[in-house]
């Protein structure tokens, strides 16, 4: 069956066909993108995001969008309690005294407890209507520079143009419409989208859900589909059974399985132990697994064999799929396949490979630690 066909009726979303997609590598290609999308905008910035922290980047961003608001234009800050709560408030006063209206998500002192660990970990920025960016990366010294030293972080984001904004818009309004519990027809500035290239793309926005996501599925196709390759890259690795047994699967039928996760640099001790925790059953497939050395890696990157390209805020953990609100497109593109594919393969002579036999003579401390992490591993 078509890639495009299969997705579309297990997923249950259309494709659009007029879409262009640019990708975005590193703070210094991705900061300067959105920026200038921000300071080209003539009627509305929509901006959602899970970290928003501190540094100069931070700072730009917030001078960007109060001198937005302040010359009329309608701009919308999203911003989530939790993840974002390190924020400098002198930023927020800043945004919200040019006008623009910033909102938390799901404020934590409002919440009952159990649904204070639900969040959104989309990132979005949306200018117009008609231009919007998307993938992993967020607001913080973390993500400047070119990922050349640990205090750079390793990021992919990606610029849209086309239908698919549509998409991308529907998942802002979704965050927005449940934290202001209003729906004001302000929201959409523009129903046209003129056509911008020849990128199949489907734009899928999941939420929490009781121990099931779209995300899950999506995963289980695109993964199922695979005849060639399957290449990952991700910020956390924690991913269930089934789609385990998915890629021990693919990877004894032949397909060319690689997965780069966050080496010692990671930001996450805890989701680290969770993936080596499956490591034995990967490697005895032959599966390649290999640590990102130079810096944390944060990009969330599926590539399966030549055109199809998965992307957006979601990691391939146990949280992505089943806790928080999440936003992945899929792209059906040869070209941009091959772009990200060259990535990885940048991103694979940066890493250092985990063989089989090097594994089997883990420490005993190391051992203990995995057990442990068993307990805790579908919250992580």
């Amino acid at each position: 069956m078509h890639t495009i066909s299969l997705l579309e009726q297990t997923v249950g979303i259309p494709f659009t066909h007029d879409n262009t997609v640019e990708v975005l590598k590193n703070g210094d290609e991705i900061f300067p993108a959105m920026l200038t999308a921000i300071e080209n905008a003539t009627q509305s910035v929509d901006f959602l995001t899970f970290v928003y922290w501190e540094g100069y980047i931070a700072d730009k961003f917030a001078e960007a969008l109060s001198e937005k608001a302040s010359q009329g234009i309608q701009v919308r800050v999203l911003l989530d309690a939790f993840g974002a709560l390190p924020m400098n408030k002198a930023l927020l006063d800043k945004m919200k005294k040019a006008g623009a209206h910033v909102i938390w998500f799901r404020p934590l002192a409002r919440w009952k407890i159990w649904k204070s660990d639900n969040r959104t970990h989309r990132k979005i920025l949306i200018c117009d209507d008609q231009i919007a960016f998307t993938g992993g990366v967020g607001i913080a010294q973390e993500w400047e520079g070119d990922a050349r030293n640990p205090n750079e972080w390793r990021e992919t984001h990606f610029k849209l143009k086309g239908s698919a904004v549509r998409g991308i818009k529907s998942a802002f309004v979704e965050n927005w419409i449940e934290a202001t519990d209003t729906l004001n027809h302000d929201l959409f500035k523009s129903d046209d989208h003129p056509s911008s290239g020849t990128t199949s793309v489907q734009v899928l926005r999941t939420s929490a859900s009781v121990r099931w996501s779209d995300i899950v599925l999506l995963y289980q196709t695109l993964l199922s589909s695979a005849s060639k390759k399957i290449h990952i890259c991700t910020a956390y690795f924690n991913p269930d059974d089934a789609l385990v047994e998915i890629l021990c699967r693919k990877a004894n039928e032949g397909v060319d399985v690689k997965i780069i996760l966050p080496g010692s640099h990671t930001d996450k001790r805890v989701s680290k132990i969770a993936a080596e925790d499956i490591f034995e059953p990967l490697l005895a497939s032959d599966i390649e697994l290999y640590y990102y050395q130079k810096t944390m890696m944060h990009a969330k990157i599926l590539l399966v064999d030549d055109e199809v390209s998965c992307f957006g805020s979601a990691n391939f953990n146990h949280r992505s799929m089943l806790k928080d609100d999440e936003i992945n497109l899929v792209a059906i593109d040869k070209a941009l396949n091959t772009e990200l594919d060259a990535h990885f393969e940048e991103d694979l002579s940066n890493s250092e490979r985990v063989t089989r036999q090097r594994w089997k003579r883990r420490s005993l401390t190391r051992r203990m630690y995995e057990s442990a992490i068993r307990l805790i591993k579908q919250e992580i």
